[in-house]
């Protein structure tokens, strides 16, 4: 009987190491994976942070730099125009702090903000600046078809309105990561608010 006893406590602690093995096996590969996943996915963040940090710096200098002599005319002789320079600048500076806290994710695996925090904070502000990014080129798109018909103006100063109307281009694919970055930022508050956490693991 003891002898039976034994055994059966034997194959009890046998089976127990096995069912623990096979219950927490899984677990830990499909951990790995998620984070890869997530890894993949934050770096994809990252280059779209860098599209739009570039096109918008780039369009902020093209505007800046407009300006061919005292009988040229001048970029913040006009409003929409002053509007391109002050939108696509705070869209960089803000391009570049979200890089930064990408590079952060990315390599320490935890946000910068608490996580909350983080996903309600970029989702709300690339709306925002998605906006005001779109508003500004708008209306220097409106401004430089005005210019465009004046024969005073861009017949006598070409380079003035060439300049103008590539700042604004750059302003406008800047626009268009920003708004792929809205939606990658709305995917992270979807996620957080069904799964509690930033990405669908």
């Amino acid at each position: 009987m003891r002898n039976g006893g034994a055994d059966a406590t034997a194959m009890r602690q046998q089976r127990g190491q096995y069912d623990n093995h096979y219950q927490h096996t899984p677990p830990h590969f499909h951990s790995t994976v998620s984070l890869q996943k997530l890894r993949r996915f934050n770096t994809l963040i990252f280059v779209f942070r860098l599209a739009t940090f570039s096109f918008s710096f780039a369009s902020a200098v093209f505007m800046l730099t407009n300006s061919r002599g005292d009988s040229s005319p001048h970029w913040h002789d006009f409003d929409a125009f002053r509007f391109v320079v002050a939108a696509n600048a705070i869209v960089a500076v803000y391009s570049l702090f979200e890089m930064g806290a990408s590079v952060w994710e990315i390599s320490r695996g935890a946000t910068v903000f608490p996580e909350v925090l983080q996903v309600w904070f970029d989702f709300a502000h690339d709306q925002v600046f998605a906006y005001l990014l779109l508003s500004a080129n708008a209306a220097g798109t409106s401004l430089a078809r005005t210019l465009n018909g004046m024969v005073d103006t861009c017949t006598a100063s070409n380079a003035f309105c060439v300049q103008a109307d590539i700042s604004i281009s750059l302003g406008f694919a800047g626009f268009l990561f920003l708004g792929m970055l809205c939606l990658l930022s709305g995917f992270r508050v979807v996620s957080f608010i069904i799964n509690g956490s930033r990405f669908h693991l």
